[in-house]
């Protein structure tokens, strides 16, 4: 199990003073029986802002995540991809088209070009072939059905730092918000010769984040990429979970490197009848589960309401839940 360091409790307790009171793809197989009771949380369950207040503002920008911090969110989640000219930036996937107007751009038509994405080939626009000044002149849209599209076409792509920038001047002492940065893709960055982990870290260190006693956890879906920050940080580091295989690393070969492990949602629910063991295995190896994604407009088959699908997983003693709509979540958890 990785050795628990100093920064690492000084984040737990500042956790636990956030969390004390104060005066959505579903599996097909998916049933509705509920949910057994696992033990309950020692603290309520963290809030975090998946991509920012993404069910309301185009993810992934400051305006999504400064509504995600008025909301009241424990953290805000930026994915982080790279620059033509090696900046950090806020976009889920590499590809611009369902999340800008990029495809609007007459200027820009020649960077349409054929990559592979998870394997299978796409013709699209790439983030890596834009400077952060061509990409600036972009403005982001909401990429998912049925969501208020009155925003699109008006707000910027930004940068980590600006971010960062963001949540320094939304803290102060009576709330902290925390930010729980992912990097996408870092393997094909590092083919093209990016180093995201010294980015990610170099960015943080400038931003003063240890001194403000801002909460950080660092996510990733690439093993080798934690195993290597296990060496460089003792920021508290999370194993994603792809929700697209059904060959997870265990618990146990996650505590090596990880503090903490992000599942998908079905893999805490099980999609035949109820809840897996997987939280049980995760504790029993010294990890806490943060589980992604709880939406109010797409939630689970084995739930009736939004409210109902977080007060299962809730009741089962989960540790955080990332949620595009940070207000809901909120008000059931504080319920």
């Amino acid at each position: 199990m990785r050795l628990l360091k100093p920064f690492f409790c000084m984040v737990a307790a500042a956790l636990v003073a956030c969390s004390q009171p104060s005066e959505t793809t579903p599996t097909a197989e998916a049933e509705t029986a509920p949910p057994a009771a696992a033990a309950p949380p020692a603290k309520r369950p963290l809030i975090i802002a998946h991509r920012g207040a993404s069910g309301i503002y185009p993810e992934h920008t400051l305006e999504a995540y400064g509504a995600a911090i008025d909301m009241g969110a424990d953290f805000v989640e930026p994915d982080l991809v790279m620059t033509k000219d090696g900046v950090l930036v806020a976009r889920h996937e590499r590809y611009l088209s369902e999340t800008t107007n990029v495809a609007d751009k007459p200027e820009f038509a020649d960077r349409r070009v054929v990559k592979e994405i998870g394997g299978s080939p796409r013709e699209d626009w790439y983030v890596e072939d834009f400077t952060l000044a061509e990409l600036k002149t972009l403005r982001a849209r909401q990429p998912r059905e049925g969501r208020n599209r009155a925003f699109d076409d008006q707000f910027a792509i930004p940068t980590f730092t600006e971010i960062l920038g963001l949540v320094a001047i939304s803290n102060g002492p009576d709330a902290t918000v925390g930010v729980y940065p992912e990097l996408k893709s870092p393997q094909v960055f590092a083919e093209m010769g990016f180093d995201m982990e010294t980015a990610l870290l170099e960015a943080m260190e400038a931003a003063g984040l240890r001194a403000s006693g801002v909460p950080v956890f660092i996510q990733c879906f690439h093993p080798p990429t934690l195993r290597s920050l296990s060496q460089k940080t003792d920021y508290p580091l999370v194993q994603l979970l792809p929700a697209t295989t059904d060959e997870r690393l265990s618990p146990e070969m996650i505590a090596e490197y990880a503090d903490g492990v992000g599942p998908w949602k079905h893999i805490i629910m099980q999609s035949r009848g109820g809840p897996l063991n997987y939280l049980s295995q995760a504790r029993g190896a010294g990890l806490f589960v943060h589980a992604y994604t709880f939406r109010a407009d797409d939630i689970a088959p084995y739930a009736e309401s939004f409210e109902a699908e977080l007060e299962q997983v809730f009741n089962l003693g989960i540790d955080g839940v990332f949620t595009d709509h940070p207000a809901e979540a909120l008000a059931i958890r504080d319920e």
